[in-house]
């Protein structure tokens, strides 16, 4: 599965493989894996809005129709950043 988009300055990123344990990401020479476990707001949404993810700036990536922004540094090392996001219950 592949999609190729293009930022608003013109850095190439692309989506390189949804699977069951997360998502690929190509950008530039790096792939990068984003695991559910580390990025849970992946999970259970729509490929096309994954699909849909801008390099706004070199390390710098945002999924508008998510409304999730990561740089590099989170995506390489997420245990440097433990909040995740949390399911609110509402009755």
């Amino acid at each position: 599965m592949k999609s190729k988009q293009l930022g608003r300055n013109g850095l190439k990123v692309e989506v390189t493989n949804i699977s069951s344990h997360g998502i690929w990401l190509l950008a530039g020479d790096k792939e990068l894996f984003l695991s559910y476990e580390d990025f849970p707001w992946f999970k259970d949404v729509s490929i096309n809005k994954i699909l849909n993810v801008q390099e706004i700036s070199p390390g710098h990536f945002y999924w508008p129709d998510l409304d999730i922004d990561l740089t590099l540094e989170i995506i390489e090392h997420p245990e440097r950043f433990p909040l995740k996001a949390k399911t609110v219950r509402t009755k």
